[in-house]
């Protein structure tokens, strides 16, 4: 039997200013999985992670959580049924020192077992960097703080939008780690990623969009063994 979808969209229509970017998007994340949301760019998978999170408003179709429909809600209540999201760029407020971004997640958050110190023993490289600025941390520090806010709300699934840009291989890994780690924690990831080997080595299901839609949905292992079909869509 298939594990439970915990996240779901079926028909997903969304975009920007009347121009579709999504155009019926079909998705399941099953829980305690990782899915790989593989593209090239410009395909729609932030839009897709928008949409699901309440960002950007869905034009047509459903997206449901736990069973419960979220499409077109607000952002505040998508995240209360345990959606965290880590966004594209990291989004790291430069003035804020790193204990003023985890007490802020951690006022905001719900009750749960991922407390401060949990997230710090997680990373302690923040720990580290309690009073340092936004603005005074490297590239994967910033990362690493973006998913410990994410991590501090208590999600039970985590949306992750190209973590590894930019980042050296050294912290691409502990990403990958980390990942691994709220897995075993019971956490279902959704992982949007151009790092085809960072995706493939934690992900257990892949979905392949084109042109707003999902064109591949395969086991990992499928998506290795056939890679003609993976260099048609992604032209590795």
């Amino acid at each position: 039997m298939s594990p439970t979808p915990v996240l779901s969209t079926r028909g997903l229509v969304s975009g920007y200013a009347g121009s579709r970017v999504l155009d019926g998007v079909d998705l399941d994340l099953a829980e305690g999985r990782v899915l790989a949301l593989l593209g090239r760019n410009g395909v729609g998978k932030s839009t897709l992670v928008n949409t699901i999170m309440g960002l950007v408003r869905p034009m047509a179709g459903s997206v449901t959580v736990a069973g419960q429909e979220v499409a077109g809600a607000r952002p505040d209540r998508i995240a209360g049924l345990g959606l965290g999201l880590v966004p594209q760029g990291r989004r790291v407020f430069a003035p804020l020192t790193v204990a003023e971004h985890l007490e802020i997640a951690d006022r905001a958050g719900r009750a749960g077992n991922w407390t401060r110190q949990r997230v710090l023993d997680l990373l302690p490289r923040l720990g580290e960097r309690l009073r340092h600025r936004g603005d005074q941390l490297s590239g994967g520090e910033q990362q690493m703080l973006a998913i410990a806010r994410a991590l501090l709300t208590n999600p039970t699934i985590l949306l992750l939008d190209e973590p590894s840009d930019g980042l050296a291989p050294s912290v691409v890994q502990q990403v990958a780690e980390v990942v691994q780690e709220v897995c075993r924690a019971g956490m279902s990831v959704l992982l949007v990623e151009q790092n085809l080997r960072l995706a493939l080595s934690v992900a257990d299901q892949v979905v392949v969009m084109q042109k707003g839609t999902v064109k591949w949905d395969v086991p990992v292992d499928e998506f290795r063994r056939n890679r003609a079909r993976a260099e048609e869509l992604l032209g590795i």
